[in-house]
């Protein structure tokens, strides 16, 4: 294995020069690579020589372009059965992002440096800082997936985010979205109040469960009679609806779990379980012929139009930002909430300072279990601002008397 210069003259009489990478892999193949620089073909050499040692090497003539790799990380992704949700997301990621910008690239090109190429060029390109996120750890997933096919050596993702401060990226985006806000992102209690006062129908049930219990919509849309112990109070989550109203196992292992109710729920339930449809599936939301709900009905029927009636709402506006106006002249107005998310972020917050408890509220290790969440960290990262906090004030000033004393 060595690297060498090697000269030459063209038919036109002008001298060239190049450097060579001559090496054997460690199935015995002899491989020359040429560079045009001394310091890309000395670290290629380095590559190489630390690959073959280890006995992963893929040579560039058998390395797979990025464009087949993802064909078969799809392929595998179906083969484990994970959810459809999932797999579409992938597609986009493959289809919209990777294949057009990357997907002529061999496995063997793609290094820490060509990924650090493609985040920009995504980032010119337009898409959001989430996005990239997302799309750069479907790559990840994608050489993974490669590796332990033996398509080649390195995660170039991992390599590259290796050398970057961990979190990082995630940081950033917390940045630009900033901390959840009540009154913004978190409904008040006085708004929670008005949206139950003007819920109606088969939508208050639901609503009633989804602001008391902080379950999420497909966790709503996959409960089952025989998972309510109105004995203990509690609902048991051991399923969900995807987004295709499939319904499957919950979102994690933390996502199974026990969710303590009042006598409120308790009594709005067993109201709602004499008038509700019957159901193959023992569901407790199901729709009027007993299937899965969509969670578009649930916002567009019944979140959306409660928050309408009880005038928690705001302007609509154009891209630009002007208030729109309907053929009369009326300024049109749409729910401030547009999502269950927010019935959950209400949840979260009514548990860390319920005024039952003095504004005191649950400890931050009840609060992750309750809400499902795969680490304590989740629940800080999302909800920490929202913990009760001492006076800082009167303890530094009773600090500095001790110790200036």
């Amino acid at each position: 294995m060595s690297v060498r210069k090697r000269r030459w003259v063209t038919r036109a009489g002008q001298e060239r020069e190049s450097w060579v990478v001559d090496y054997v892999d460690q199935a015995g193949s002899r491989h020359i690579e040429t560079y045009s620089k001394k310091k890309d073909a000395d670290a290629r050499h380095s590559d190489v020589r630390v690959d073959v040692r280890a006995g992963v090497h893929v040579a560039p003539s058998k390395s797979p372009t990025i464009k087949e790799a993802c064909e078969g990380w799809i392929r595998a992704a179906e083969a484990a059965g994970l959810e459809r949700a999932t797999i579409k997301q992938y597609r986009e990621h493959v289809n919209q992002h990777i294949v057009p910008f990357i997907g002529r690239l061999k496995l063997s090109e793609l290094n820490a440096q060509a990924v650090r190429k493609f985040e920009d060029r995504l980032r010119a390109e337009g898409r959001s800082s989430a996005m990239i996120c997302k799309v750069l750890s479907s790559l990840g997933s994608l050489l993974a997936d490669a590796q332990e096919q033996g398509l080649t050596a390195r995660n170039a993702v991992r390599d590259l985010r290796r050398n970057r401060r961990r979190g990082k990226d995630r940081r950033a985006i917390a940045r630009q979205k900033g901390k959840l806000k009540v009154g913004v992102d978190i409904p008040s209690s006085e708004e929670i109040k008005a949206i139950l006062a003007h819920t109606q129908g088969r939508w208050r049930p639901l609503l009633v469960v989804a602001v008391f219990t902080g379950l999420r919509a497909s966790e709503l849309r996959g409960l089952r009679w025989k998972d309510v112990d109105f004995n203990k109070g509690e609902l048991h989550v051991r399923q969900r609806a995807d987004r295709f109203n499939a319904i499957g196992w919950p979102k994690s292992a933390a996502g199974e779990r026990a969710v303590p109710f009042g006598k409120f729920v308790a009594n709005t339930l067993k109201e709602w379980k004499l008038a509700c449809p019957k159901s193959d599936g023992d569901l407790v939301f199901p729709n009027g012929v007993g299937k899965v709900e969509s969670l578009a009905n649930i916002i567009n029927r019944g979140l959306v139009p409660a928050c309408v009636a009880a005038g928690i709402s705001v302007r609509a506006t154009d891209e630009r930002g002007k208030p729109l106006n309907d053929d009369e002249g009326h300024p049109i107005v749409k729910a401030k909430y547009t999502g269950l998310h927010p019935l959950r972020h209400f949840y979260a917050s009514w548990c860390i300072n319920r005024p039952a408890d003095g504004g005191l509220g649950l400890p931050p290790k009840v609060v992750q279990e309750r809400l499902g969440h795969s680490s304590i960290t989740m629940t800080y990262d999302r909800y920490g601002h929202l913990f009760p906090r001492g006076d800082d004030a009167k303890e530094l000033d009773a600090a500095e008397e001790a110790l200036l004393a």
